[in-house]
C-alpha cells in the first residue's frame, strides 16, 4: 500500500450511532482510512489469494489460521508471516493507539450481498486486545448488542473505512452483520453490493 500517499482518516461524527446513541466505549470508525486509488490493487490481491470454503462465505487466513470448530488457535495453525504485501497495511495499523504490536494475524471475510456473520465477540483467549476491521466493496450496517442488558447500536460501515474495536466495544458488545438482502442507508433503503472485509488482530500464542 502507498503508505505515504495516506490521507489523514476522518472519524465517525462524535462517535455516534446511526441512531444518535453513543458507541460503545472504545470503538472508533476510521473514514476514508484506505486511499481510495490502493483499493482496486488489493482487491487483486484478494481476489487472486487461498480462498477456503469452510464457512457459508468464503474466507482467507493470513499469519495464523483460526480454527472455527474448536475456537481456538494453536502452533500448528502457524501460517508463517503475512504476505509482503499485507505488511505496510498492517504496519500502519499497528502504529494506531489502540496496538501494543503490529498484527500479525488477518482473516479476509467475502460477503455476497445476502450473507452476513452472526453476533459474536472476537476470541478472546485467541487474540489481544484491539481488532481493526478494513471495508473494501460495498457499504453495510453493522449491528452491537451489549452481553449484559439489552442496549444496541448499529453504524454503517462505508468502503475504504477502518473500524477499531478495544475495550468495552472488544469485550462487552458483541457485532454482527444481519444478513439481508439491503440496509437502510441516508433514509434510503438500498440492495447490498458485494463486499470484502480484512481484520486485523494479534495472536496470542500458546506457552
Amino acid at each position: 500500500m502507498s503508505e505515504s500517499a495516506r490521507p489523514p482518516s476522518r472519524e465517525s461524527p462524535a462517535g455516534r450511532s446511526r441512531g444518535g446513541s453513543p458507541l460503545p466505549r472504545g470503538a472508533r470508525l476510521c473514514l476514508d482510512y484506505l486511499p481510495a486509488g490502493d483499493a482496486p490493487r488489493l482487491r487483486d490481491l484478494l481476489d487472486g489469494g487461498p480462498w477456503r470454503d469452510d464457512l457459508k462465505r468464503r474466507v482467507q487466513h493470513y499469519g495464523w489460521r483460526y480454527d472455527y470448530r474448536a475456537r481456538k488457535i494453536t502452533h500448528a495453525l502457524r501460517l508463517g508471516p503475512l504476505p509482503l504485501w499485507l505488511t505496510p497495511l498492517a504496519s500502519t495499523i499497528g502504529d494506531l493507539p489502540e496496538f501494543e504490536r503490529v498484527p500479525d494475524q488477518v482473516i479476509v471475510n467475502e460477503y455476497c450481498p445476502e450473507q452476513g456473520i452472526s453476533a459474536h465477540v472476537d476470541c478472546e483467549p485467541c487474540f489481544g486486545p484491539a481488532i481493526a476491521s478494513l471495508s473494501l466493496g460495498g457499504a453495510v450496517e453493522m449491528v452491537f448488542r451489549h452481553r449484559q442488558s439489552d442496549k444496541s447500536a448499529s453504524l454503517v460501515l462505508p468502503p475504504l473505512s477502518l473500524l477499531v474495536l478495544t475495550g468495552e466495544a472488544r469485550y462487552d458488545w458483541t457485532h454482527e452483520i444481519p444478513a439481508r438482502r439491503s440496509d437502510t442507508i441516508d433514509g434510503m433503503r438500498l440492495p447490498r453490493t458485494p463486499r470484502v472485509s480484512l481484520t486485523f488482530r494479534t495472536a496470542i500464542r500458546e506457552p
